[in-house]
């Protein structure tokens, strides 16, 4: 699987759930399950490829922005979200987080963000065709921190100041 059949698969998956992140989760792992498990293994590295290279500190701060804080756990599912965004969206967060004033139609807290399910669709798909869990794929976790500068996720005047567009539109009032 190459990295465009990667994103047609998400974008499909995305587009029939209407942007429902649990539903594009099952449409996923409902796709994932007709390939075969080297196919499956191959959307999990370029997953968790995206997933690793979107831990950023600007992305977490542009997360903080849109749920008005975000920790760890927070963060690791708006990361699967992201991608379930598709490329476009994808891409143009993790060159300028501050895009996502424009490149989000809307977002609601109670439905948007949370893709942990998303993050787990090959791993459940690979279950389901194998038996066996998801093994090691090879990709290198990063490090502790996220890539850039760190700065006070919590400080409002902060993340005002970082991300002027993406405050406006869906800052804390």
């Amino acid at each position: 699987m190459d990295e465009t059949e990667f994103w047609e698969i998400i974008d499909a998956s995305r587009e029939d759930a209407e942007g429902d992140p649990e539903e594009q989760a099952d449409l996923l792992v409902e796709r994932l399950t007709r390939l075969d498990p080297d196919s499956v293994l191959d959307y999990a590295r370029h997953f968790e490829a995206r997933y690793n290279r979107a831990y950023l500190w600007d992305l977490w701060g542009a997360a903080a922005v849109l749920f008005d804080g975000a920790g760890d756990e927070t963060f690791d599912s708006f990361r699967c979200w992201l991608i379930g965004q598709g490329r476009e969206v994808y891409e143009g967060a993790v060159h300028d987080p501050d895009a996502l004033a424009e490149l989000l139609d809307d977002f609601d807290v109670e439905i948007d963000g949370d893709g942990e399910e998303i993050g787990f669709a090959a791993d459940e798909a690979y279950e389901r065709l194998t038996g066996a869990e998801t093994p090691d794929l090879g990709i290198p976790m990063p490090g502790g921190e996220p890539l850039g500068a760190p700065f006070d996720l919590e400080d409002d005047s902060v993340l005002a100041a970082r991300f002027p567009r993406l405050w406006e539109r869906f800052g804390a009032a």
